[in-house]
């Protein structure tokens, strides 16, 4: 029979508490257990009363080979007790991270992140007042100006040749105007 040591859910909806128990392997979470090791309690704020455990029972069940769950193992060397699969967790992690380094892969979401903000923040350096050069702003305006033109001249285009031609009547005569005002 197969022994770990993991946490049961107890506790209402918003407001979790973990039974720490030795159970069988196969039984399911909230399923029978063999003896009842702690309790854990994450909203506590008084570290002392958010680990309760019986460190005696504890070293018993891992001395029997007792496996216990990753959140369980952490949970134990909070309070000081080592064992071999945190150990060999740890390793395997560090083995992991050393092999995606290499690779130039990054290993959490957190490391890749920290990068992207690094990179913002260097961008953001280069484009300081002094340093940066202004992007040119006309050449958005320069390209709907031309479009605008084009549009004017096919609205000219689509106008009769009669209302054209009374336009073309009134610029002589403003400029009739302007020449008598130069002869004065």
């Amino acid at each position: 029979m197969a022994v770990k040591l993991r946490m049961t859910r107890m506790g209402r909806r918003h407001r979790p508490f973990f039974r720490i128990n030795a159970v069988e392997s196969r039984s399911p979470r909230d399923g029978k257990i063999l003896e009842k090791l702690g309790h854990y309690d994450p909203v506590e704020k008084d570290p002392q009363k958010q680990i309760v455990l019986n460190l005696e029972r504890v070293r018993h069940w891992l001395d029997n080979g007792a496996i216990p769950s990753d959140t369980v193992s952490q949970i134990l060397l909070r309070c000081g007790i080592k064992n071999k699969y945190a150990e060999e967790k740890t390793a395997r992690r560090a083995r992991a991270k050393a092999q995606a380094r290499a690779k130039g892969k990054f290993f959490t979401k957190a490391e890749k992140i920290a990068l992207e903000k690094a990179a913002q923040e260097e961008g953001k350096k280069a484009k300081s007042p002094a340093q940066a050069k202004p992007e040119p702003q006309v050449e958005p305006e320069a390209e709907a100006k031309p479009e605008a033109e084009t549009k004017v001249e096919e609205k000219a285009e689509a106008e009769p040749e009669a209302e054209a031609k009374p336009e073309a009547e009134e610029q002589p005569a403003s400029d009739e105007k302007t020449d008598t005002s130069d002869e004065n």
